[in-house]
């Protein structure tokens, strides 16, 4: 049987994401392994845990709880690597800016309609 959160095109994406920031977070400086690099690591790992644990919850509003950490998760990566790249880290990879753009759209998408859906009267 499939889990809910693995038929989610977000979830997906946030997998991807996972991947492409693993790659790129190898190219830093062998001292930031414990600091930046491991920093844009969790936080991508927080994006895919965060939206599959919300997806299991029974409750649509501690789903969006969980949707809401991942959210932030997504907003610390964009922060992380802008940092990096102004410190001369890192190069820009428009790759990984589209797709974390897309997982940020994808999940706000959710976010609304689930609230909606979370605020109908029954």
């Amino acid at each position: 049987m499939t889990r809910k959160h693995r038929r989610l095109d977000v979830w997906k994406d946030a997998v991807d994401l996972v991947e492409l920031v693993y790659r790129t977070s190898a190219s830093l400086p062998a001292e930031e392994r414990y600091g930046l690099c491991s920093q844009l690591r969790r936080a991508a790992i927080s994006v895919p845990t965060n939206i599959a644990e919300g997806s299991a919850r029974r409750s649509t509003r501690d789903c969006l709880r969980f949707l809401d950490i991942a959210r932030g998760s997504l907003v610390e990566i964009e922060t992380l690597l802008v940092i990096a790249r102004r410190l001369g880290m890192i190069e820009g990879d428009r790759n990984l800016d589209e797709l974390t753009e897309r997982t940020f759209a994808r999940l706000s998408a959710l976010i609304r309609s689930l609230s909606r859906k979370d605020h109908q009267p029954q």
